[in-house]
C-alpha cells in the first residue's frame, strides 16, 4: 500500500491509500464499508474507528491488525470501482478522491524522528575532499524537530537572514509499525511498517558553527526544513530496501544519484542500535544521505538552493517528493523584513 495523509475539500485531515496512480481511497470510510458489506457488522463505524482510525500514527499503533484491515478495505473498494460501480460510504460519504481534488500532506508526524548521519561513506569521502574539517562518522544520531515537517509540494522557506548556504540531502527513511526497545538486528524486520522519502534540508554555515561543539540540530530543525513524503510504502511492497536507486534533482538537474546498497550500516543494525532510546509506533528513522550535496561540490555557491528552485527527490519503488523553495519575504511578507532586520542586528 501507498499510504497518504490528505486534506479534503472541507479541510478535514484523513488517511488514504493510492490506487490507479490518480485516485485516493479514504481508508477509514472504506473500512466501515467493508465491515458492513462483507463482515455484516452492525457497528461498522465504531469498529472502523478502532481498526483504521483517520490518523496515520494511530493506524501504525494498531500494528499488523490495523494494516491488514486497511488492506482488506482498500482491496474491496478497488474491486468495486474496477467494476464500474459508483462507490460511496455507508452514510453516502466520499470514499474515492481524485488526486487533483485533495491536498497531500506529510504522510505522518511521528512522535520521534531519528536522524542517522554518515552512513553512506561516499558522503564522508566527498566531505573530506572538500576540506570539511569535521569527521562524518557512522552512528551519529540526533532527533529532528517534528514541527519542521512539511509534505509534498509544500514550500521550503529560505530564511535568508539566518543562512546563505541552504543545502539538500536525499534520504530513505523507515517508519516503525510498533513500539519497542532493546531488540536485535534479527528482530528488527518485525518493527518495519514501511518506507518514505526524506529531504534533510541543512543550513551549512550554521552547521559548521554548531559542529565546533560536536553537535548539530538548529541547522536542520528550522521551520519547513523537513520535507517528508509523498507517501509511506508498506514493507511488503519493498522486500529489499537495500536495492533501491536514489536521485535528487534541482530544477531538473541531477545532483545526487546513488543506490541504497551503498549503506555502510544496514537498516536492521540501525534500528537495533537506536532501540535503547525507545521507539513508539509511527516513529521515523532516517538512514543517511548519499554523495552530491551542494556543500561538497566543485562550486557550492552555484549549487546552494535559492528561492525559485524546485527539488525532486526520487527513490525507486516509492515515488517522487517534490518541494519548491520560496523566500522568507514571500512566506511572511512585511513582517519578515522586520524580523530579518532584528535578527541581522543581533
Amino acid at each position: 500500500m501507498k499510504l497518504v495523509t490528505f486534506e479534503n475539500a472541507a479541510r478535514q485531515s484523513r488517511i488514504g491509500a493510492l490506487i490507479s496512480g490518480q485516485q485516493i481511497v479514504d481508508l477509514h470510510t472504506a473500512c466501515a464499508l467493508y465491515l458492513r458489506d462483507v463482515e455484516s457488522e452492525a457497528i461498522f463505524y465504531r469498529m472502523a474507528d478502532a481498526l483504521v482510525p483517520a490518523d496515520m500514527r494511530a493506524l501504525f499503533r494498531g500494528g499488523d491488525t490495523s494494516l491488514e484491515a486497511a488492506r482488506k478495505a482498500l482491496d474491496y473498494v478497488a474491486h468495486l470501482s474496477a467494476g464500474g460501480a459508483g462507490v460511496t460510504g455507508p452514510r453516502g460519504d466520499t470514499v474515492l478522491y481524485s488526486l487533483g481534488d485533495i491536498q497531500l500532506k506529510a504522510p505522518i508526524i511521528p512522535k520521534k524522528f531519528f536522524h542517522t548521519a554518515g552512513n553512506f561513506r561516499e558522503h564522508h569521502e566527498e566531505a573530506t575532499k572538500a576540506g570539511f574539517s569535521y569527521p562524518v562518522m557512522p552512528w551519529i544520531v540526533f532527533l529532528q524537530n517534528t514541527d519542521a515537517i512539511i509534505g509534498p509540494d509544500e514550500p521550503v522557506i529560505y530564511p535568508e537572514h539566518l543562512t546563505q548556504e541552504l543545502d539538500y540531502e536525499l534520504e530513505l527513511a523507515v517508519v516503525l509499525k510498533k513500539a519497542g526497545k532493546h531488540f536485535t538486528p534479527e528482530e528488527a524486520s518485525s518493527y518495519i511498517g514501511g518506507y518514505v522519502i526524506f529531504n534533510d534540508i541543512t543550513a551549512r554555515d550554521i552547521q559548521r558553527r554548531e559542529m565546533k561543539s560536536g553537535v548539530f540540530s538548529f541547522c536542520k530543525g528550522i521551520d519547513t526544513f523537513c520535507p517528508l513524503g509523498p507517501w509511506i510504502v508498506t514493507a511488503d511492497e519493498i522486500p529489499d530496501a537495500h536495492n533501491l536507486a536514489m536521485e535528487l534533482r534541482v530544477n531538473g538537474e541531477s545532483r545526487q544519484r546513488s543506490h541504497s546498497s551503498k549503506m555502510s550500516v544496514k537498516i536492521p543494525e540501525i534500528l537495533s542500535h537506536y532501540s535503547p532510546m525507545v521507539y513508539s509506533a509511527g516513529d521515523v528513522v532516517s538512514t543517511g544521505t548519499v554523495s552530491g550535496v551542494a556543500a561538497f561540490s566543485g562550486d557550492p555557491k552555484a549549487w546552494y538552493l535559492k528561492p525559485g528552485d524546485v527539488m525532486e527527490c526520487e527513490i525507486e519503488k516509492i515515488g517522487v517528493l517534490r518541494n519548491p523553495v520560496i523566500s522568507w519575504e514571500k512566506a511572511y511578507g512585511r513582517k519578515a523584513a522586520a524580523l530579518a532586520t532584528q535578527e541581522t542586528v543581533k
